[in-house]
C-alpha cells in the first residue's frame, strides 16, 4: 500500500513538472543545449575548450566572415556562472516571460536583445581599435554566451510588473546595468546596457498580451495560503 501511495506521489510530481516544462518549452529547450555544452566543455583538455569556445565566438574576425553562424552558436555557451546558476536565472526571467509573450514573441526578444546589443558592443570594440586605445589582436577577443540575451529579456519583463513597482523593477535593472559600464568600461559591459536598452524598446511586442504581475500582492497572497486563509 505505501509503495502504490509512493508511485501515485511521484506520478502526480511527474505530471506537474511536465507541466512547468510544457509552458516554456523554448526555455527548457535552450537550458538543455547548455547543459549538453557545459559538459562538453568541461570534460576537454582546456585548449581544446578555448578551441572550441573561439570557434563560437561573435569576435570581429566571425562577425565579418560567418555572422549567422556565430550568432547563433554563440548562445549555446555560457560564458561565468555554472549550468544550475542559469537554471535558476531562466526559471526566475525566462519562463514567466516566454509565458507571458508566448514563444514566438519571446525568442524574438531575446534575438533583437542578443544580436543587437552584439553588434553595439563589437562596434564600440571597432571604434576603439580604429582610434588606437585596444589592441588589433581585439579582434579576435573571445564573445560568447547567453548574457545579453538574458538582460534583454530581464528588460521587456519591466512591462509585466504592475505600477508602482514596475519602475522600481526599472531603475534597480539600469542602475545595476549602469554601474557595470561604469566600473568596467569594457565593451562587454556596454553590450548588457545595450541588452536592456533593446528590451525595454520591445514594448510592441508586449502589445496585447494579458496579465499583470503585482509582486506585493503575490506574497500576500502566499503568505495567507500558508497560514490557511482562503483569500
Amino acid at each position: 500500500m505505501e509503495l502504490v501511495r509512493t508511485e501515485s506521489r511521484v506520478g502526480r510530481v511527474g505530471r506537474a513538472l511536465w507541466a512547468y516544462i510544457r509552458r516554456a518549452p523554448g526555455t527548457f529547450v535552450w537550458l538543455a543545449i547548455l547543459f549538453v555544452t557545459t559538459v562538453v566543455i568541461r570534460h576537454v583538455d582546456p585548449h581544446t575548450a578555448d578551441r572550441i569556445l573561439e570557434r563560437h565566438s561573435t569576435n570581429l574576425h566571425y562577425l565579418r566572415q560567418q555572422p549567422v553562424r556565430v550568432l547563433i552558436t554563440s548562445g549555446f555557451y555560457i560564458a561565468g556562472g555554472g549550468w544550475w546558476f542559469y537554471l535558476v536565472l531562466y526559471n526566475i526571467f525566462h519562463v514567466p516571460a516566454e509565458r507571458w509573450l508566448g514563444t514566438g514573441r519571446w525568442l524574438a526578444t531575446l534575438l533583437i536583445a542578443h544580436v543587437g546589443a552584439t553588434y553595439i558592443s563589437e562596434g564600440v570594440l571597432y571604434w576603439a581599435i580604429q582610434h588606437g586605445l585596444a589592441p588589433e589582436k581585439a579582434r579576435f577577443t573571445l564573445d560568447y554566451g547567453v548574457s545579453y540575451a538574458l538582460a534583454g529579456i530581464e528588460a521587456v519583463l519591466v512591462y509585466l510588473v504592475a505600477k508602482p513597482w514596475r519602475y522600481v523593477y526599472l531603475a534597480g535593472l539600469l542602475l545595476f546595468y549602469g554601474l557595470g559600464v561604469v566600473q568596467s568600461r569594457d565593451f562587454t559591459s556596454i553590450g548588457h546596457f545595450s541588452a536592456v536598452l533593446l528590451g525595454l524598446a520591445c514594448y510592441p511586442l508586449t502589445k496585447g498580451r494579458p496579465g499583470c504581475w503585482d509582486p506585493v500582492g503575490s506574497v500576500r497572497a502566499a503568505w495567507h495560503r500558508l497560514r490557511g486563509v482562503r483569500t
